[in-house]
């Protein structure tokens, strides 16, 4: 097998701020795909004034960089300000909840790769 090699991925800044064509779009705008790998990272894209309503996050650590626009992020015990360079931990099986503001919000996250994951199968024969 050969050994994978570091490579360029993508460049966040071209994921930073919405496109003006669609300013209402929301969910995971890139997704980190080599396959057998650890790790995995998304950018986020909340639109003006959206919510990602209180959950509580997976049993696993969270490192979250805020990339452009502002929000707040909820938690059980205070509410922490989502500003561009914010780069905020959130412990794994944490509760949270996140609000954007009227610019919207994008954010990276980096974690460990879950293995129980669904993912689609063939059915078996």
């Amino acid at each position: 097998m050969d050994p994978e090699h570091p490579r360029l991925l993508a460049n966040t800044a071209d994921h930073a701020v919405a496109d003006s064509a669609e300013p209402q779009v929301a969910g995971a705008v890139w997704r980190l795909e080599p396959s057998g790998r650890d790790l995995d990272a998304n950018i986020i894209a909340l639109p003006p004034a959206g919510i990602i309503a209180r959950h509580t996050g997976p049993a696993l650590d969270v490192l979250l960089h805020v990339l452009s626009g502002t929000g707040e992020l909820m938690t059980s015990e205070d509410t922490i300000a989502l500003t561009p360079g914010a780069l905020v931990w959130l412990p794994r099986n944490s509760e949270r909840e996140f609000r954007a503001s009227d610019s919207g919000l994008r954010y990276l996250t980096v974690h460990q790769r879950r293995h129980d994951a669904l993912s689609i199968t063939s059915r078996p024969v």
